[in-house]
């Protein structure tokens, strides 16, 4: 396992739909692996792969509340509410910025070994999966914030 280095804003991978992860061999289990040591290194709430410069639909979140977890080519089915609320992301060091993000959530993703899963969340843990999942199609919260402040 490594630490990978965190892509900034401004860097073009970012700003890219990442391809649908099709083989969950090792390669994939290294990256994964390796996100999940980034992520807690960084001390954030998540990373998506092209954070380190993967176009993949990969995800990891890692919440207090719910604990860590891992999402590949993750869909959202449904959404329901909203809420508003103050976002950072390890890609836009410095900065935070108020974004609106649906209440609860419910997705379909495949874990490491391809099994298929659904789960709904709620509250942060929702705000997080979307956050992430923006990534993946180049989406910044920068992007949607209503307001960006220095931190």
């Amino acid at each position: 396992m490594a630490i990978r280095n965190v892509v900034q804003v401004g860097d073009e991978v970012l700003r890219k739909k990442c391809f649908p992860v099709e083989k969950f061999d090792e390669k994939l289990w290294q990256l994964l692996d390796d996100m999940k040591d980034t992520v807690k290194k960084e001390q954030g709430a998540g990373l998506a792969a092209p954070q380190v410069g993967i176009l993949r639909r990969a995800v990891v979140v890692d919440i207090e509340e719910e604990g860590y977890f891992e999402f590949i080519n993750p869909v959202i089915l449904s959404q329901k509410g909203e809420q508003t609320g103050w976002e950072g992301c390890l890609s836009v060091r410095g900065k935070s910025g108020v974004v609106s993000r649906p209440m609860k959530v419910k997705l379909s993703y495949f874990d490491r070994f391809g099994e298929k899963h659904l789960l709904q969340a709620k509250g942060f843990f929702a705000r997080a999966i979307c956050h992430e999942l923006d990534h993946l199609d180049g989406v910044l919260y920068i992007d949607k914030a209503t307001q960006i402040e220095q931190n």
